[in-house]
């Protein structure tokens, strides 16, 4: 019985089951993406690969709706957020395609002796095998495939098993922009199979979005047989307030930066770090907003936080929250569960001997601490598995510097959240993951650098 099914977690109803892939049939697509390899990469300009790019950034455009309605039963995203997403993904391929030749173009290197030159030249590797998580359908995939489609390498796409209808439309999007067979092939595998994928010599490299769990068995494969692989995994970030000149302000970025896609974001902020000094005001205007804030219909216009993706999601998120509770920390609540609707959630009072101290929460639950000064903030940030994002609010431009420098993460924003931005890299360190994606950095994960020598 396939996996792959589309199962609203609004309403649990079951719309439509997908038939998992044959071994034949990945086999055959293994097989066509690698014979395109040569011809897309040697045959066609940057130019002619970055114009088919545009024309998605193009379609994402014109599709935007219907794109987001998918998204919204699949996932449960709300209708504004759903939008918000597959626009971002117009920004992306755009950026892509209008930087493609700026991207790829040789890089001279100053010789220290000798006469002649030497530069670098940007190629592609070949067949890239993309596994993508569940909560940014499209994003996710865009920020994989906009960039190693332009370098000339082709794709093979494994989309979470809740996604398989937005996974069928982004395929439709590529083919209706122009591109040849096998240059981007929408796949549906087992982890077995995806196994014997990543070991056969025709793959050349994967990328991963999703759990810890899933990039340690990913990567160990790939390190098994000398594969290249980026890893973009979970994240537990803090959000580290140590002054403000506008409590109101800083408490909707903070909101903002808990409740986005329900709380099912890897960057999303999820621990508010406070200074002693400030702590009882954040935390009365902080408390109000989070629990005011109502799951809702996600189709409905305005709807800030819908369901959690499945009931699956749903009971992980109980289950900590019940661990974390019996274990001394409080929570307060703004509401009962209903189903895969959880309410926004605060808790307090979390200890390092707690057990979901050092875990991810993936839901619309955020937890605070206390601080006395800027170096126990710093300590408390980096107390963690984790290393992806975090946020820093202050008055102090010199403290706001000197704080970023000594967060262990792979992003630190200063005074603001939703800061991402299609030509920014994304990426963390430690349990987090390897690698980057977005800009410059993330068109130079999947390529040959190659160094050419010319002798004078």
């Amino acid at each position: 019985m396939s996996s792959y099914a589309v199962i609203n977690p609004a309403t649990g109803e079951k719309i439509r089951s997908y038939p998992t892939n044959t071994d034949e049939e990945l086999m055959n697509a293994l097989a066509v993406a690698d014979s395109a390899h040569t011809g897309w990469s040697r045959s066609t300009t940057v130019a002619e690969r970055a114009a088919l790019v545009k024309r998605v950034a193009e379609l994402h455009g014109e599709r935007r709706i219907e794109l987001a309605e998918i998204i919204v039963r699949e996932m449960g995203k709300p209708m504004d957020q759903a939008l918000g997403e597959v626009d971002f993904c117009v920004d992306i391929y755009g950026y892509y395609a209008d930087n493609a030749e700026s991207l790829l173009a040789d890089e001279p290197i100053e010789l220290l002796a000798g006469d002649g030159s030497a530069l670098i030249r940007r190629s592609s590797l070949g067949v890239l095998l993309g596994i993508m998580p569940w909560n940014f359908p499209y994003y996710q995939v865009a920020r994989f495939a906009g960039p190693n489609l332009v370098i000339g390498n082709t794709i093979l796409l494994k989309h979470a098993s809740q996604c398989p209808e937005s996974a069928e439309a982004i395929e439709q999007i590529f083919h209706d922009a122009g591109f040849p067979a096998g240059a981007y092939t929408n796949i549906r595998a087992t982890n077995e199979q995806v196994a014997e994928l990543i070991a056969d010599p025709r793959i050349h490299g994967v990328s991963l979005t999703g759990s810890e769990r899933a990039g340690a068995a990913v990567a160990e494969v790939a390190g098994r047989h000398l594969k290249k692989v980026v890893l973009e995994l979970g994240g537990s970030d803090p959000f580290i307030l140590l002054s403000t000149d506008d409590m109101d302000a800083t408490v909707q970025a903070a909101v903002d930066a808990r409740l986005d896609n329900s709380g099912q974001a890897c960057n999303a902020a999820k621990r508010f770090i406070v200074i002693d000094s400030l702590y009882d005001s954040f935390m009365e205007k902080f408390t109000a907003a989070v629990t005011s804030v109502r799951p809702g219909d996600p189709t409905a216009d305005g709807t800030v936080l819908g369901p959690l993706s499945s009931a699956v999601a749903a009971d992980r998120l109980q289950e900590q929250l019940d661990t974390a509770t019996a274990q001394g920390a409080s929570i307060i609540s703004g509401g009962d569960r209903d189903g895969t609707y959880f309410p926004a959630s605060i808790i307090t009072d979390m200890k390092p001997d707690n057990d979901m101290y050092h875990e991810e929460l993936f839901g619309p639950v955020a937890t605070v601490f206390k601080v006395h000064d800027e170096d126990e903030a710093i300590t408390l940030a980096n107390d963690t598995p984790f290393g992806l994002g975090s946020y820093v609010f202050t008055t102090d431009a010199e403290q706001a510097i000197r704080v970023a420098n000594q967060i262990e993460a792979g992003m630190v924003f200063i005074n603001l959240v939703g800061g991402d931005g299609a030509e920014l890299p994304f990426g963390g360190i430690k349990r987090s993951g390897s690698g980057r994606e977005l800009g410059r950095f993330g068109a130079d994960e999947f390529v040959n650098k190659k160094m050419i020598r010319i002798g004078g």
